[in-house]
């Protein structure tokens, strides 16, 4: 299984921080936002290689931080070219083009880059291979208003997907998606095929919700919570409350 991470944004909303810098590789406390998950991804026996997809901009970057890294399993940085936000590729082209680059033919856990979390992916991927399916995560958002502006799906008991919708006005449960997917092998055809068919291509969650329309997928429970960094404010509130 491969780590794919989704980290070619440009995180214009950090202003000055992130202008000439990654927002993955901000420090907290003494590891970096990339590194806290990377160190749990390394673990997982099922992964064997971490595939870091970025923009020409910051590809130095991640390139010289990659150099210092002690990992178990090799890390490759993928450049995608661009170097401004308004020329991005968006997340899902993104993966499209480093499967296409690196003929990636496996498993991929799929992930952004701006998250702190407090449970191990390792229980996710025990998941997605207990039920055989491509797989997504969720968790219970009681808020409406941020319902409306993220994924949501509808889940029968045993956890299959029967529902998805991307930023509802009127949200038809309250499981709503982070952006932390795993495609299956056997579903990597309809990835491949998804932008072509009309997919969405700037959110990685656009990928989720043409792949419900599909096939069969799952959604796991997250266990515990996480942290989204998604602006100063949040990413100066994770310094003070994770970083000591």
């Amino acid at each position: 299984m491969k780590n794919i991470v989704i980290a070619a944004g440009y995180a214009t909303r950090l202003g000055e921080l992130t202008k000439n810098f990654p927002k993955p590789l901000l420090q907290i406390g003494q590891n970096t936002i990339l590194g806290r998950m990377m160190d749990d991804i390394d673990s997982i026996p099922q992964i064997d290689e971490h595939i870091i997809i970025t923009n020409h901009k910051f590809a130095p970057i991640f390139e010289e931080w990659a150099s210092k890294q002690v990992y178990t399993k090799p890390v490759t940085i993928v450049d995608d070219g661009t170097e401004t936000n308004d020329t991005r590729l968006g997340a899902v082209c993104d993966l499209l083009y480093a499967i296409e680059q690196l003929h990636i033919n496996d498993d991929m856990l799929v992930v952004a880059a701006d998250n702190l979390l407090f449970f191990s992916f390792q229980e996710f991927v025990d998941f997605a291979l207990q039920k055989g399916t491509s797989c997504i995560m969720c968790h219970e958002q009681p808020s409406i208003e941020k319902l409306q502006r993220t994924g949501v799906i509808v889940m029968d008991e045993q956890n299959k997907v029967l529902n998805m919708e991307e930023k509802p006005q009127v949200p038809k449960s309250h499981w709503a998606v982070p952006p932390f997917y795993i495609y299956l092998k056997k579903d990597l055809d309809l990835v491949k095929q998804s932008v072509a068919n009309g997919c969405g291509k700037d959110a990685p969650g656009n990928l989720a919700y043409y792949m419900v329309e599909k096939t069969t997928m799952h959604a796991w429970p997250m266990s515990a919570g996480r942290f989204d960094i998604g602006s100063l404010d949040t990413y100066y509130e994770a310094c003070e409350k994770f970083g000591k």
